[in-house]
This record gives C-alpha cells, sequence and structure tokens, in this order.
C-alpha cells in the first residue's frame, strides 16, 4: 500500500491546478515552477485543493488520470527521503 504525505498531497494538488499537461513529463525544474504558479494562481494550497474538488465534481472521468498523474510526477521530482534515525529497510514497508 503506497502512503501519501502531506506534503506530496499539496505539491500534487497545485500540479493538477497547474496548466501543464496530463502525461507530460516535465523536468524536476518544470515541475517546481508549476507548483509555484499554481500556488499563486489559486491563492495557496487550499486554492488548489478547491480546484482539485471542482475538478472531481464536474468532470471525474479525466480528473482521476490528472490526479494519477500529478502524484506520479511529484513523486518522482521529490522523492522521500527516510527520517533520520530510522534505517531506510524500515521506511520501506
Amino acid at each position: 500500500m503506497v502512503t501519501t504525505d502531506l506534503l506530496t498531497a499539496a505539491r500534487a494538488e497545485a500540479l493538477f491546478g497547474s496548466e501543464l499537461p496530463t502525461g507530460s513529463a516535465p523536468s524536476d525544474a518544470e515541475v517546481a515552477a508549476a507548483i509555484r504558479r499554481a500556488v499563486r494562481r489559486h491563492g495557496g494550497t487550499r486554492g488548489c485543493a478547491v480546484v482539485l474538488a471542482g475538478e472531481y465534481g464536474e468532470h471525474p472521468e479525466t480528473a482521476a488520470p490528472r490526479m494519477r498523474w500529478a502524484l506520479g510526477v511529484v513523486r518522482g521530482a521529490y522523492p522521500r527521503r527516510p527520517k533520520r534515525g530510522i534505517p531506510a529497510e524500515a521506511t520501506d514497508r
């Protein structure tokens, strides 16, 4: 089971609300820039969450694939690091 921490979720919500096209393979720098622009455009991370919720309500058939794409892109651009004091093997569960 894959879990998503709050920062990853917030980044994915912002990327969801960005101008980048679903299915694109942006560089890490492009991802970071798109997230910053989306957060500014939507008035913060809460605004990005509102955009996400609205799209799921109005267009669930396209929102789900876009969110899967956004999560994958964010996880690739911002890999999780093991917590200090916990062996890396313990975090892979």
